[in-house]
């Protein structure tokens, strides 16, 4: 089984941790974007709807 030959450093570490939670904050605010936009009725995005599902 392969082990790191040497330890992480502390500042390595934190930076790829940063640029995880970075990634989730960024898609959390798309999320919350496209929501805000769909109960607006601005949105271009196309989203079934109860309708759409009785008719399949």
């Amino acid at each position: 089984m392969a082990v790191p030959k040497k330890k992480t450093s502390k500042s390595k570490r934190d930076k790829r941790r940063a640029t995880w939670r970075h990634k989730a904050v960024v898609e959390a605010q798309k999320a919350l974007s496209l929501g805000k936009s769909i109960l607006t009725g601005r949105s271009t995005f196309v989203y079934p709807t109860a309708e759409d599902e009785d008719e399949e």
